[in-house]
């Protein structure tokens, strides 16, 4: 995979299926069913690793575009946005020139702070009074980009609060958005979880074992922990082998009522499988 990121040349869906003298509609599958992840976005993550790597020294945009193996400064602006909703230089620059607006809001499961790029929602986390009192929840935004511009906005979170937590439709109707960034394997396992159906659970085993690491439970479960968007990525519907309910990054007593809160939420008639057979196939 190494190659095909620093090379020119990436090859297409069709051009592996040739190459390898199968369906291109047989090679997505199997790839997707065996990575967890379809090959065009498996691509995407190597060479944003790569480029990010090189944005991270002190290489120009352009120089990190081309050694990834993209054509120019354009193509990555695109391919940055898409998975990071930061251009290049933002990458570079800690998030300087970005605009993330913030409020608190109520909700079931207590405060909320929900944070906006203009390109979706990039935090979502609950606290409590007594957290609040301890230590600023805004201050874990400005640590993940510290030369972003961080400002209070109540009434643009506001609505996408209601649209989240009351089911409120929003001006376009259109699905809500969540912007991530993390390692290739964070964004399989956060992708993992957005798969796991409401009111349903699975096991860090089973996570581990879709995003292609059955024996890697515990590096899935980092994963986990570090999700910056709770709720809309659903960490709170993975527990142990053993059916203990494990930890939570916002609480125990809150993953419980999430989790309870969906059953309830869940149509009578659909049931809650057992935990190993939750999560569909990669």
């Amino acid at each position: 995979s190494g190659f095909y990121v620093r090379n020119a040349h990436s090859p297409s869906l069709a051009e592996l299926a040739d190459h390898l003298h199968v369906s291109g509609s047989h090679l997505q599958r199997v790839f997707e069913r065996w990575a967890g992840v379809s090959p065009k976005k498996l691509l995407q993550y190597l060479t944003l690793e790569h480029a990010r790597a090189r944005l991270g020294g002190r290489d120009s945009v352009l120089a990190a575009a081309l050694d990834a193996g993209l054509s120019g400064p354009g193509r990555l602006h695109d391919l940055t946005v898409n998975l990071l909703a930061m251009t290049p230089g933002q990458v570079k620059a800690k998030g300087a020139g970005t605009e993330i607006l913030y409020g608190v809001h109520p909700s079931p499961f207590g405060s909320c702070l929900l944070s906006l790029t203009e390109a979706g929602i990039n935090w979502l986390s609950f606290f409590d009074a007594t957290d609040h009192a301890a230590a600023d929840p805004v201050d874990e935004i400005r640590a993940q980009w510290p030369q972003a511009v961080v400002r209070p906005d109540q009434a643009a979170t506001g609505a996408v609060a209601a649209r989240i937590f009351q089911g409120e439709a929003g001006p376009t109707n259109a699905p809500l958005r969540a912007v991530v960034g993390g390692s290739r394997f964070r964004l399989k396992v956060w992708e993992a979880l957005l798969r796991i159906p409401p009111g349903q659970l699975t096991t860090y085993e089973q996570i581990a074992a879709t995003v292609g690491r059955p024996t890697g439970a515990r590096a899935a479960a980092g994963a986990i922990a570090h999700n910056p968007i709770s709720y809309l990525i659903p960490c709170h519907r993975v527990i142990r082998k053993t059916a203990a309910f494990g930890g939570y990054r916002w609480g125990l007593t809150r993953k419980r009522a999430l989790v309870a809160w969906e059953a309830a939420r869940a149509p009578a008639n659909s049931g809650t499988p057992a935990a190993a057979d939750a999560l569909p196939p990669g």
